[in-house]
């Protein structure tokens, strides 16, 4: 999953860039208003953490400008905790949640994950898929009750097929939300990935479907043209 943090304070930013990157996600940060619309409007991601009082453009236009762009990212503002009126205007800019400064870094790990679980249409902190099970709160994932050892990038393959079970997802779009903008990015890799998955799974739920991409199907769903 990959996050945009938006923050012109620079101990902040690093406090929630790092934060982020421990609990597993690929980040991108930006310390002004102009930078962060730029980087939201052209680069995909699973969710933005905007800060309102940003440099060069305040963080509700740039928020206006995603949303009238038709940018839907789930966007989690930044106010300043004496501001309702900060919280109301993001809101109505089209933020998803906000959390009042000063916060606990734990708590915006929290929003995030729901903010992420709710848009892909999950309700749970956990997902399931038959035994296989992703623990979002705690990143880790399960095959009847044993951990899997993975490493990020094959963790966040995984948590990205899981939260978007039943879609057919590209291997564009998954080099996009596994990396950030400054990775040399090879959808070749991705394969390697999925092999390893598969294997360290004992499962085979990641259907390769040719020419498209890659999908994890709920139990019960018919499958019509896997690997």
């Amino acid at each position: 999953m990959r996050i945009l943090v938006v923050e012109d304070d620079p101990d902040l930013n690093r406090q929630l860039v790092e934060a982020l990157e421990e609990a597993g996600y690929v980040v991108d940060k930006a310390f002004d208003g102009e930078e962060g619309h730029f980087l939201g409007d052209t680069e995909p991601y699973d969710a933005a953490i905007l800060d309102i009082g940003l440099p060069q453009k305040d963080g509700i236009s740039v928020l206006e400008e995603w949303r009238e762009a038709g940018r839907s990212l789930p966007v989690l503002i930044l106010t300043a905790r004496d501001r309702w009126s900060d919280k109301v205007a993001g809101i109505d800019a089209g933020a998803d949640d906000y959390v009042a400064k000063p916060f606990h870094v734990e708590e915006v790990l929290a929003r995030v994950r729901a903010l992420i679980r709710r848009a892909a249409g999950h309700s749970s902190s956990e997902i399931t898929c038959g035994p296989l099970r992703l623990d979002t709160r705690g990143a880790k994932a399960t095959v009847n009750g044993v951990a899997l050892k993975l490493t990020s990038h094959e963790f966040r393959l995984l948590s990205y097929l899981l939260h978007h079970m039943d879609k057919v997802v590209s291997r564009t779009e998954l080099v996009e939300h596994m990396y950030d903008q400054d990775f040399d990015r090879d959808s070749n890799t991705i394969e390697v990935f999925v092999g390893r998955l598969r294997k360290k799974m004992g499962l085979d739920v990641i259907e390769t479907i040719r020419g498209l991409g890659y999908r994890i199907q709920s139990p019960g769903q018919a499958s019509g043209d896997g690997r």
